[in-house]
């Protein structure tokens, strides 16, 4: 909620942002930022300023391909235990869900953190684990924390971490639509610190800010990004310097740069993108679900994926449409009903456009 000295700033921001008769869109890769948006109708608010926010590939459930998504299906129909988020079981495969296995017999866990999986390798030696890690580098540390304290040998995650700076260059760089300005999510920032996305400002002329989550952040955010543009000096600044440094949280970066190598890596609704994965390093491989169930897995090797049918996800999350531009949006698609990954993670757009969307 806003205080009296926030309603007041929020007031005078508006009130500026409208006399400078501006028409921008601004991207920001984080669901978190999306619900505020939603929640408090600063969307409404900011398209009356003349500024237009889009959600960007910031939901780690819907940038999972449908293979990664195959790939723990496959393991759980072949006897592993697999586990995972809830957001995770949800998500439609080609013919089935985790959910969906799971009421047919196979064991699929609910888990809330990766240490709840280690402790149920822990308590049942005679199953194989499989960890399914998703997230950016906000969670990539508490996976690599857990292999530095060497889990039990039945115990194996199948990597899907990605990193963010990377798929802002591809973005950028595929042309598809023209960004005015970044905001960069608060909790990434925590970890990598500012640095990692200057590229951006120093190569392509875009501003940034990097912010949190309530909704003075945000409208400061976009008043930032305005000043930037106006002055055109475009560069990396930091809002949220009550949570995020320069350097970032070094030990949880060290923890990564110890476990993991960046590698190139699909995401959904993208072309490969270069150096925007992690996978475990080879001292760690014995950790690697895919190294360990090669041959279960070997038949997706060289499998082609799609997305399911109508779906535009993968538009979605390139910002080239809204969720109310899906057909399926609403109708065939709910969150009772999912048909794609953005409707099913409560940091995907469409689920949460359809929790606050006035129907």
């Amino acid at each position: 909620m806003f205080s009296l000295h926030d309603k007041q700033l929020s007031k005078k921001i508006v009130q500026q942002l409208k006399e400078k008769e501006i028409s921008y869109k601004f991207m920001h890769v984080c669901g978190t930022h999306q619900d505020t948006l939603m929640k408090h109708g600063l969307d409404t608010l900011l398209k009356s300023c003349g500024i237009e926010i889009i959600q960007g590939p910031g939901c780690p459930v819907c940038v999972t391909t449908p293979k990664e998504i195959e790939e723990m299906i496959l393991l759980g129909l072949k006897g592993k235990t697999i586990t995972t988020f809830g957001d995770m079981l949800q998500v439609p495969g080609e013919n089935h869900s985790l959910s969906y296995l799971r009421t047919e017999g196979c064991d699929i866990k609910t888990v809330y953190s990766i240490e709840d999986a280690v402790d149920f390798a822990k308590q049942n030696k005679s199953k194989e684990v499989v960890f399914m890690a998703v997230g950016f580098e906000t969670t990539a540390p508490t996976t690599a924390s857990v292999i530095l304290n060497e889990p039990p040998e039945n115990f194996s995650i199948l990597c899907c971490h990605r990193t963010i700076p990377n798929a802002l260059k591809t973005i950028v760089e595929m042309g598809e639509i023209r960004i005015n300005g970044l905001i960069e999510p608060g909790h990434v920032s925590a970890i990598i610190g500012t640095e990692p996305y200057a590229f951006l400002s120093k190569k392509y002329h875009i501003p940034q800010v990097i912010t949190g989550f309530d909704p003075m952040d945000i409208l400061m955010a976009v008043w930032m990004l305005a000043k930037q543009i106006e002055k055109d000096e475009p560069y990396v600044q930091n809002e949220y310097k009550r949570v995020v440094s320069k350097e970032g949280n070094k030990k949880a970066s060290s923890m990564l740069d110890d476990v993991f190598k960046l590698v190139d890596m699909s995401w959904r609704g993208f072309p490969v993108i270069t150096k925007s994965g992690l996978t475990l390093k080879n001292q760690f491989e014995s950790y690697d679900a895919r190294k360990k169930f090669e041959d279960i897995l070997e038949p997706l090797k060289t499998k082609k994926f799609t997305e399911p049918k109508g779906c535009r996800c993968g538009e979605l999350l390139r910002g080239l449409i809204t969720s109310k531009d899906c057909p399926l949006f609403g109708t065939i698609c709910t969150p009772q009903k999912p048909v794609g990954p953005c409707m099913v993670s409560v940091e995907g757009s469409c689920n949460i456009f359809y929790k606050y969307d006035e129907k």
